[in-house]
């Protein structure tokens, strides 16, 4: 039996599907698992209520559990949970659930930048501490860390997809010079998959990014393309964006965007040129670019009403 965390979420909903299809035994914990009834009445599949901040609710899902994945987090804080709470105290919890079950194989989400961002970031700051409690713990454990994913069901690419399609103008911090390394959602599936699978992994870390350096400019051209657009981009200040997002911060439960995702923006989202190569030999992965696989998705987009050219 494999546990997902977060199994109802982008990344999770596919590891389960994946993991069904091949007939494997699957729990998955959510909050909220009647959010998700289709994912849930999938075969080999049980959808389990709990939360990784209630320590009992842990200690029951671990029953039968021989290898845990644990994808629980968040980008952004809201007034009833901190990354503290979700990345910090929640990944402590997985862990010590899992050391008292026994559970052999425990595969982590961090995120790419975790270690060079975490003196600029909270949100690298707790994803940082949560690896080192996965050290710590002495489980025989794997971390990945993603950059950002792309997929059918992602918020990022699909925002900026939906911005392009509608507007002749792209708006974009700093005018979308930074660097990203987008990876897609069924190679990430993959390899937490396969690593749950394994005794061990080769390495006991991953950087797992796609085979391709992109700045956000070129994603949103990218995206254009496909959907048979062109665009201009139109750069933001990058000192009124903090201050909107000063602002955001004190009067929205859950601002589209905080100062702490503005800071993210000055690391480059790349990973190193070996890990990707470590990553590519270890596991079997399509290593899919952006434009190979969004189109399959965004002609749902241009099926609907005409939208300006």
């Amino acid at each position: 039996m494999i546990l997902v965390t977060g199994a109802t979420g982008f990344l999770g909903a596919e590891i389960v599907r994946r993991a069904s299809r091949r007939g494997w035994r699957v729990r998955g914990l959510a909050r909220h698992p009647e959010d998700a009834e289709a994912l849930g009445r999938l075969p080999h599949v049980e959808l389990f209520r709990a939360d990784v901040g209630d320590r009992q609710e842990l200690a029951e899902a671990m029953a039968d559990v021989e290898a845990v994945i644990h994808l629980v987090g968040i980008i952004v804080p809201t007034r009833r949970q901190s990354f503290e709470e979700v990345h910090v105290e929640g990944t402590g919890n997985v862990l010590e659930a899992c050391m008292n079950a026994g559970v052999r194989r425990y595969v982590h989400m961090s995120a790419l930048g975790a270690e060079q961002g975490r003196d600029r970031s909270v949100y690298w700051d707790t994803k940082w501490r949560a690896e080192q409690a996965v050290r710590a713990s002495g489980l025989a454990a794997t971390i990945f860390r993603p950059s950002t994913i792309f997929g059918p069901d992602d918020a990022f690419f699909n925002r900026l997809a939906r911005v392009a399609r509608w507007s002749p103008v792209v708006p974009l911090p700093a005018g979308g010079r930074q660097q990203f390394q987008p990876v897609w959602v069924g190679d990430v599936a993959e390899v937490f998959l396969q690593a749950a699978r394994m005794d061990a992994t080769r390495r006991p870390l991953y950087e797992v990014a796609g085979p391709e350096v992109l700045t956000l400019r070129q994603i949103v051209r990218v995206l254009a393309g496909i959907l048979g657009r062109r665009r201009v981009v139109a750069p933001l200040p990058m000192g009124l964006l903090r201050l909107g997002a000063a602002v955001a911060e004190r009067v929205l439960a859950s601002p589209p965007i905080t100062r702490d995702q503005l800071a993210m923006l000055d690391v480059p989202n790349v990973a190193d040129p070996e890990a990707v190569r470590a990553l590519t030999r270890d596991f079997e992965i399509e290593h899919a670019t952006l434009a190979a696989k969004a189109p399959a998705w965004l002609s749902r987009m241009t099926k609907a009403e005409p939208a300006s050219r």
